[in-house]
């Protein structure tokens, strides 16, 4: 189903939605930030740690990306400082053409803050991304408890995003960087919200390609994608510029299947296979960490910097870098072997990266759910008193912790891991199909598959 309704394409269009999301999420950064620099110590009381950590993420794992894809990227704060600046819509808001451009409420000015250098060709992958993620996955837990830990992590992250911007062209930052543009970028592929070119013939015959440059309407393509050579979601911000940019209409969001892309005959590269791979374990880990009854595992993890924590790092770096990636490489061994695949390893490997995608998707799903039903319950104080002052603004101050739905919670995470572990395994049988491979060559990896999936059944649920 495409934007064929004239009042949904004219919505979608416009700039103001869009903008008083943006400004409403920039807003309400900045006021975490503030909360997590002066307020409260303590973790589960502090409205930083409980909006980011326990609402938005398992909104952002269990909601938005399944269904939005990269939904959250079109109105994430971090980048807009710097995006701004890079456009000149800050320091210089000028009005053209009767309408006031920019950045803010318009289209492109000619003038930039940034060097607009373009990113390092041998950097355009997902290993940097990669691993910025591994490294905040190791302070994890101290950045989970501790406000003033998260308030500085977002600041970084935010100037990160104005350097990038300066120095580079358009979301370099987002594109190579963000460690959670990089989570939502990957499982993006699964969701059934798409923006892709209508008639490809049109796009051939358009020379001035201003869903690329950009035109009076709107700005280029800020994530640096030519959307007529769009395959996938991965790389797609869902900004909707080419949809704005396009003169002849030919940008549409479509409403598809669930796991569209995953359906591609190409080979993902070795970057995205990592990654798939490390968030895998990652989440292993976290629920071990989190939601498991040990607690020297847990104490070892918070306590950044002690040898327990170096202990627990490389601990962590086993399962994700080594473990994980290793025994999904013997799989893919075994059944090469087994199928008489002329195919090396790695490449089928690297074949089978797309049955990764649903299996991540469940297994961060049911943990998020499982995080958030446990500790919502925070939430309810932490908004009466968002400082830890003694306020009691919603008078729900005193609620007391209490878990959610902790009879149907167990079985909704069943539930959510068995779906995950059924399609990806629909997926695994499609791709050791088209390989020639067979039944042979999908068993070693159906076997992996149920590796992540049984573990987490056990910390879980049992």
């Amino acid at each position: 189903m495409r934007t064929r309704w004239p009042s949904i394409r004219s919505l979608l269009r416009s700039r103001w939605p869009q903008l008083s999301l943006q400004l409403a999420t920039l807003a309400g950064l900045g006021i975490l930030i503030v909360i997590g620099l002066v307020g409260t110590p303590v973790g589960n009381r502090n409205l930083a740690i409980v909006a980011i950590w326990i609402a938005w993420w398992a909104l952002l794992m269990l909601l938005a990306v399944p269904f939005l894809g990269r939904g959250w990227c079109s109105i994430c704060p971090v980048p807009l400082p710097g995006e701004w600046l890079q456009r000149g819509a800050i320091l210089h808001p000028t009005a053209t053409h009767g309408k006031e451009i920019g950045g803010l409420r318009g289209v492109p000015r000619k003038r930039s803050y940034g060097l607009g250098l373009p990113w390092p060709r041998r950097l355009r992958n997902l290993w940097l991304q990669n691993v910025v993620f591994l490294g905040l996955a190791l302070a994890s837990l101290s950045v989970l408890t501790q406000p003033r830990t998260t308030a500085w992590v977002l600041i970084v992250l935010v100037l990160s995003a104005v350097a990038v911007s300066l120095l580079f062209e358009r979301r370099s930052f987002c594109r190579y960087l963000c460690p959670v543009g990089g989570v939502i970028g990957l499982y993006a592929q699964a969701s059934p919200v798409e923006v892709r070119v209508i008639d490809q013939t049109l796009c051939s015959r358009h020379t001035e390609k201003t869903c690329y440059t950009g035109n009076s309407e709107g700005y280029g393509c800020p994530w640096q994608v030519y959307p007529a050579a769009l395959r996938t979601n991965i790389s797609c911000g869902t900004c909707l510029e080419c949809l704005r940019t396009c003169p002849y209409d030919n940008i549409a969001v479509n409403l598809r299947p669930f796991g569209h892309d995953l359906q591609r005959a190409e080979r993902p590269g070795l970057d995205q296979s990592f990654k798939s791979l490390l968030l895998l374990g990652s989440v292993v880990i976290y629920a071990a960490v989190m939601l498991g009854p040990w607690g020297a595992l847990k104490a070892a993890a918070a306590s950044v910097g002690t040898p327990a924590w170096f202990a627990y790092a490389a601990g962590f770096l086993l399962v994700t870098v080594i473990a994980t990636p290793g025994l999904f490489w013997m799989a893919a061994t075994v059944g090469r072997a087994a199928a008489h695949l002329q195919a090396k390893s790695l490449q089928v490997l690297r074949d089978f990266t797309p049955a990764l995608i649903p299996l991540g998707i469940a297994s961060w799903a049911a943990f998020s759910l499982s995080f958030l039903l446990t500790n919502l319950s925070y939430l309810w104080p932490s908004l009466s008193d968002p400082l830890g002052a003694g306020w009691n603004l919603l008078g729900t101050a005193s609620l007391a912790w209490a878990p959610y739905l902790s009879a149907i919670s167990p079985w909704l995470q069943v539930a959510i891991l068995l779906v995950g572990v059924a399609w990806a395994a629909a997926h695994v049988r499609r791709i050791a199909d088209r390989l020639g491979g067979g039944l042979r060559l999908a068993i070693p990896v159906l076997a992996f598959n149920l590796i992540p999936t049984v573990g987490l059944l056990w910390i879980l649920v049992g």
